[in-house]
């Protein structure tokens, strides 16, 4: 399509990235939710699209080593932004976070220098550096999967809520895992921006229904988002939802008022129990209480 390497049907998720992008930043500036991490994966899945499915072209100025430099750092970016992302707003710890990430961010950045880059300088061959790279990576992203399903496995979780979500993060993940044995098989981008959009997609479906879990239990907290007078006059619907509080605080203090153990929650939500206390914790400090009998006593006894 125009002239270039780019496929119809990475130009058609493009297209619907694009449109993602723009309903999020346009929920983001007129509503109270704070939306920016999705923001910033939306527009990384721009980028992926653009440099993957235009690039490389013959008039770009310098080597094509570039080319591919910025291509491949845009994916490797994309990849390790997913499973950030996945722990930030979700909790989803696979390993120690900085194992999980920090150590993540090396290896895939060190292993591109080491197993692409240079040898793709010395030996102008992309096919052999391409197969050099994505091996290994795709052995250390398959036991990552491993890892991460055997994390947030649980059938007999009475929480559908949540595994909803776990499913759909299985799908974002799986996505990572593939990506290197999709650039082996060769360039066919119908087969590659297919299988990485979908953890997009997958990612947006888990959004949505959370969205519409917190309006479905908008009543059980509304007295908690409006504790503080100055929110009265400005409620509106996307406002009382939200509030002060994280999204994640939110699901801890629904459970909270539905009377869960901390014990409970975690299991729940496949997190430590630690990671509630420290969420409860800063729940009590936003909503102005000192424990959780106060926030109990003070918040369930209300109802709008």
């Amino acid at each position: 399509m125009f002239n270039t390497s780019i496929h119809w049907t990475t130009f058609f998720y493009l297209l619907i990235d694009t449109v993602i992008v723009l309903i999020t930043l346009y929920q983001a500036l007129n509503s109270n939710r704070n939306l920016n991490r999705f923001l910033y994966l939306g527009l990384l899945f721009v980028a992926y699209n653009l440099s993957g499915g235009f690039l490389p072209i013959d008039n770009f100025p310098g080597p094509i080593l570039i080319q591919y430099i910025i291509t491949y750092g845009i994916a490797i970016t994309l990849c390790v932004y997913i499973v950030y992302y996945l722990y930030k707003e979700y909790d989803i710890e696979v390993l120690k976070f900085h194992s999980s990430i920090r150590n993540l961010s090396f290896v895939a950045g060190g292993s591109f220098v080491l197993l692409f880059v240079i040898p793709y300088y010395f030996t102008n061959s992309i096919d052999s550096s391409r197969m050099l790279f994505t091996i290994p990576i795709s052995i250390i992203a398959f036991f990552f999967l491993m890892l991460f399903y055997r994390r947030i496995s649980n059938p007999v979780n009475p929480n559908k809520f949540i595994l909803r979500r776990n499913k759909l993060s299985i799908i974002s993940v799986s996505a990572v895992a593939l990506l290197p044995i999709c650039t082996v098989i060769g360039d066919y981008q119908w087969i590659t921006f297919t299988v990485m959009n979908s953890a997009f997609y997958a990612i947006t479906i888990i959004e949505t229904d959370r969205y519409l879990f917190f309006l479905e239990n908008k009543n059980k907290l509304y007295e908690v988002f409006l504790f503080n007078k100055e929110h009265v006059e400005k409620v509106n619907e996307s406002k009382f939802v939200y509030g002060n509080l994280t999204r994640r605080e939110i699901e801890i203090a629904m459970s909270i008022l539905s009377n869960l153990s901390y014990q409970k929650i975690a299991n729940d939500l496949f997190i430590a129990k630690s990671t509630v206390s420290k969420h409860a914790s800063n729940i009590f400090k936003k909503t102005n209480v000192r424990n959780r009998t106060e926030f109990t006593k003070r918040f369930s006894s209300k109802k709008k």
